[in-house]
């Protein structure tokens, strides 16, 4: 049997063996935390975990290219050229797709393969530049809106006012008013394009307003402009993304249905608009039915890809979802 004292001396050394005292290190005193979080590193590698959106992304990547280098391939056809038939010297009208006309002709003779992709070509440039002043001119009144208090009341009555006007009565006036060509067809999206923005970025902007890093610039005299860019609309980046990702299939669908009550682009200017009427008038004849078939299935395309991509998006940008 050991004594108390032998017992203390063994734990004396044990704690020798376990603890030793830390010395003074001025490079250590130094050194601080590091994190290597990246707020858009971290978005784009959940975002790539979603499969279907990175498959969707790859497809509509490529539809959008494809779309526009088009023209340039060899052996395209004129999309408002009127094919001849050699051998009865009238219209090629409701030809069939084959080796020729991959998509057949429609019932002026016109190359639907050519026509298709010129459609596309032309809604997806409609859906951008709308995309675009949406995003500008939306995220300014939005900003505006939110943050100085002096034009709140004024900027929500006209918003009150626009927005309580249906959307298709206003598209319907401008489109009947001006004269139907791609510019009108611009001004009529641009109209009311930018009120859904104008009111999310002012919603977002009231809820970070006042928390004490905005407060702080307030009174160090930190210009408004500068506090609107530098605090506020870097938080919003993600989302403004997201809705403008949804906006471009719903700007294609204004598009088409404003085409289709007859005040959309001239028959002259293809479009995904003018296809899908084209087609609707001889859907009724089953061997004329891919003339809506071929525009209605990339219209389906582009909106269900960009829908799913907004979300996808939206839900990368989420910061509780990053690891």
């Amino acid at each position: 049997m050991m004594t108390a004292k032998e017992k203390e001396v063994i734990q004396a050394i044990e704690e020798q063996e376990l603890f030793t005292f830390a010395q003074y290190d001025p490079e250590a005193a130094e050194r601080t935390g590091y994190s290597d979080y990246s707020y858009w590193r971290s978005t784009i590698r959940v975002f790539l975990r979603n499969k279907t959106a990175v498959f969707l992304l790859i497809l509509m990547t490529s539809l959008v290219a494809f779309t526009f280098i088009q023209p340039y391939l060899p052996g395209q056809k004129d999309p408002i050229k009127i094919h001849i038939d050699p051998n009865t010297g009238l219209q090629l009208r409701n030809h069939p797709p084959d080796k020729e006309f991959w998509f057949g002709t429609n019932s002026i003779g016109q190359d639907l393969w050519a026509r298709l992709w010129s459609g596309t070509r032309t809604s997806l440039l409609i859906a951008i530049i709308v995309g675009i002043w949406e995003i500008v001119f939306g995220t300014f009144v939005g900003a505006i809106w939110g943050y100085v208090r002096p034009l709140e009341a004024f900027l929500t009555e006209a918003y009150n006012v626009i927005s309580n006007i249906p959307t298709t009565i206003i598209l319907m006036l401008i489109a009947y008013i001006l004269r139907p060509s791609f510019q009108t067809m611009i001004i009529a999206m641009c109209a009311t394009g930018w009120l859904g923005m104008a009111r999310f970025v002012r919603n977002q902007i009231v809820i970070i307003r006042d928390r004490e890093y905005n407060l702080a610039s307030r009174c160090l005299g930190t210009p408004t402009g500068r506090i609107i860019v530098k605090n506020l609309l870097p938080y919003l980046v993600s989302v403004m993304v997201m809705r403008v990702a949804l906006s471009i299939p719903g700007t294609i669908g204004w598009e088409v249905f404003l085409t289709y009550i007859g005040l959309g682009l001239p028959l002259n200017i293809p479009s995904l608009g003018n296809l899908l009427n084209e087609g609707r008038r001889v859907m009724m004849a089953p061997a004329l039915r891919y003339q809506l078939f071929f525009p209605a299935v990339v219209l389906s395309v582009i909106t269900v890809s960009f829908y799913v991509l907004g979300n996808a998006f939206a839900d990368a940008s989420d910061p509780r979802n990053h690891f």
